[in-house]
């Protein structure tokens, strides 16, 4: 995409109103801009990233055997009075009614709707295990937003929901989710840690956040520094490494502050391995057993002719937190820093003098020849060489390819690296023949 055709509204100045730096940042790169209080447009930059989000979220989510449908944002009040949350969610639920005078709402979330689903097609065991998730825009009408996309009113997030048959079976479900979360979460360059958490208003009796540690978090944490050492192997088998990947990660203390107790804490780990910050909550998973599929009379039967409630589980992630959360993780003094699995852009190509008529030539082949393999953001703008680096260093595309007039009387480029700052001098035609060569096939 050539930035002189691209829309990208960068501010100088930093937002006075914008208290954490993934917001600050956010607005001045022209990634978000806000409509109302809690309410975001998510400008061309911001969506580029928020998809490439969403696009790991999918993978990962299909990898552990999970199947894609769409349920609806408006929800019949009539299946949350079934499973007795309507009156108690509180003032967070946006309610109303249509023109029938019918009680509905933006959907918070979507337990009910999903149990309701279950109990009209899971009648037999044939027809389970299953875990269900969809992407949608949630609205949670929170009485204090701030953090910028943080904490805000509407919010994208991924939702699954694993049916099955027996309580064995449905902590297995949990396991296979664990464990996509910390591979999700480590694919985005994020060292998300799962902590025991309590319930809330989702209910159930096992529970896990996942935390980003930052100290701009919501979140107090009490974690054991030993778990800041693992990782999830980059092939891995959801059927066979799920329950031995979980007990390796939940062998060590992690609670949040609402799970904490001084003296299992200082039982548990030693002294020099206690960490006690803050942190950003990006995922969520619940094992709630039948707590929704028993008012819905979901019910399945067995081998044996058994007629039993489902079990059943949920698992969250907030797509568009993570944007954020990515930004608190990942930024310096110049502006973001993004991983290269999720920036809006693979290389940012930089043309220091478009009126070199040269330059532009040499430019405008090597930005037609990178298209073949990767995604581009050409500044081809008439800006000053100070505006054109401070605005690529500002919205953090991992790798810059920069030229000037010494580009064209040397054949010579600079490969500039975002996150070391570290530039490397390479020949142009060595530069296409390494293009040439990574080139899909």
């Amino acid at each position: 995409m050539k930035l002189s055709k691209y829309f990208l509204p960068t501010l100088k100045e930093l937002p006075k109103d914008a208290e954490v730096m993934s917001h600050r940042l956010m607005l001045r790169a022209g990634m978000i801009r806000q409509a109302s209080s809690g309410i975001y447009i998510w400008l061309p930059l911001g969506h580029a990233v928020l998809k490439k989000i969403e696009h790991i979220i999918r993978e990962e989510q299909t990898n552990a055997g999970a199947i894609e449908l769409l349920m609806p944002t408006i929800q019949s009040a009539d299946i949350w009075k079934k499973s007795g949350r309507y009156d108690d969610y509180g003032a967070e639920m946006l309610r109303m009614k249509d023109r029938h005078n019918r009680d509905i709402l933006y959907g918070p979330t979507n337990e009910e709707q999903i149990t309701d689903i279950s109990s009209h097609y899971f009648k037999s065991y044939k027809t389970l295990p299953k875990i269900l998730f969809h992407i949608q825009w949630k609205f949670r009408d929170e009485v204090r937003p701030r953090f910028g996309v943080m904490r805000c009113k509407e919010f994208l997030m991924k939702d699954s929901y694993s049916f099955d048959v027996t309580e064995e079976d449905g902590k297995e479900s949990y396991n296979k989710m664990f464990l996509s979360y910390l591979k999700t979460f480590q694919r985005m360059g994020l060292k998300a840690v799962p902590m025991q958490a309590e319930s809330g208003p989702i209910g159930g009796n096992l529970s896990h956040e996942f935390i980003i540690l930052a100290n701009t978090g919501e979140s107090k944490v009490y974690v054991d520094k030993r778990m800041l050492e693992l990782n999830i192997p980059e092939s891995i088998d959801y059927e066979k490494d799920s329950k031995g990947t979980i007990e390796s990660w939940t062998k060590y203390y992690a609670v949040t502050e609402d799970m904490y107790d001084e003296k299992s804490f200082e039982k548990n780990v030693d002294e020099e391995n206690r960490l006690v910050m803050r942190g950003i909550e990006v995922g969520h998973v619940f094992y709630f057993g039948d707590k929704y599929t028993k008012p819905f009379n979901a019910n399945v039967q067995d081998k044996d002719g058994t007629i039993s409630p489902i079990q059943s589980g949920s698992y969250g992630i907030g797509v568009s937190r993570l944007v954020a959360a990515v930004i608190e993780a990942s930024h310096d003094e110049k502006g973001i820093i993004w991983p290269e699995s999720v920036s809006p852009f693979d290389t940012a190509l930089i043309n220091l003098n478009p009126k070199n008529d040269e330059l532009v030539n040499i430019c405008d082949n090597l930005y037609n020849k990178m298209l073949s393999s990767q995604t581009v953001l050409y500044d081809d703008t008439s800006n000053s060489v100070g505006e054109k680096l401070t605005r690529m260093d500002l919205i953090g595309i991992p790798k810059q390819i920069i030229l000037g007039n010494k580009s064209v009387e040397n054949k010579t480029l600079e490969i500039k690296d975002r996150r070391s700052g570290e530039t490397v001098i390479e020949n142009i035609d060595k530069f296409l023949e390494h293009l040439n060569n990574d080139k899909p096939s």
